[in-house]
C-alpha cells in the first residue's frame, strides 16, 4: 500500500536523557541544581561571565547593584500615589514594569546556583533596603516609628 508494510514500526520516542546528552555535548555539563562555589559559571547569558575571575566579580558586582537598584525603585517616590492622572499612572506602570523586570532578572541569576551570585543579591537586597527602606537614614519623626516593608510575592 504506497510503499508502508506491515513490518515497519514506528521510530521509538528517545529517551529523557537524550535532551541531557544533547545538552552536554553542545554546552559542556548539565546544569547545576545544587549551590556550588567557584568563578566557572554562567549566568544569564551563553559564556558570561566565563572563566576570568575579573568577569566573575563584575558579574558579583552587577548582581549586586542591581539588587539594590530593584530596592530603591520599589521604595522611590513614583510608586507612591498621587493625583489620580493618566501620565502619572503611566509612569508609575512603566517603573513597576521596569522594577518587575529586573526582579525576575536577579532571580534568573540566582538560579544559576552559584553561591557568590546568591549571596551577591542577598547583599544588594540587603543594602538597598538599609539605605532606602529602613529608618537607618532618614528621619522617622515621633509620629511615625515603624518601617513599612513591602513584599513583592
Amino acid at each position: 500500500m504506497n510503499g508502508m508494510s506491515g513490518s515497519s514500526q514506528a521510530a521509538p520516542a528517545p529517551s529523557p536523557s537524550a535532551f541531557f546528552q544533547h545538552h552536554r555535548r553542545h554546552h559542556g555539563g548539565m546544569m547545576h541544581m545544587t549551590f556550588f562555589w567557584g568563578k566557572n559559571t554562567e549566568v544569564l547569558f551563553e559564556g558570561w561571565p566565563g572563566t576570568s575571575l575579573t568577569m566573575y566579580w563584575v558579574c558579583l558586582a552587577s548582581i549586586f547593584a542591581f539588587s539594590a537598584l530593584s530596592e530603591w525603585i520599589s521604595r522611590c517616590g513614583v510608586m507612591k500615589a498621587g493625583p489620580a492622572s493618566f501620565g502619572g499612572g503611566l509612569i508609575q506602570t512603566v517603573v513597576y514594569t521596569a522594577r518587575a523586570g529586573l526582579s525576575y532578572l536577579i532571580m534568573l541569576a540566582v538560579m544559576s546556583f552559584n553561591g557568590g551570585v546568591f549571596l551577591a543579591a542577598m547583599a544588594g537586597f540587603g543594602l538597598g533596603f538599609m539605605v532606602f527602606g529602613s529608618r537607618s537614614f532618614k528621619d522617622t519623626g515621633s509620629n511615625n516609628n515603624h518601617t513599612e516593608v513591602q513584599s513583592h510575592c
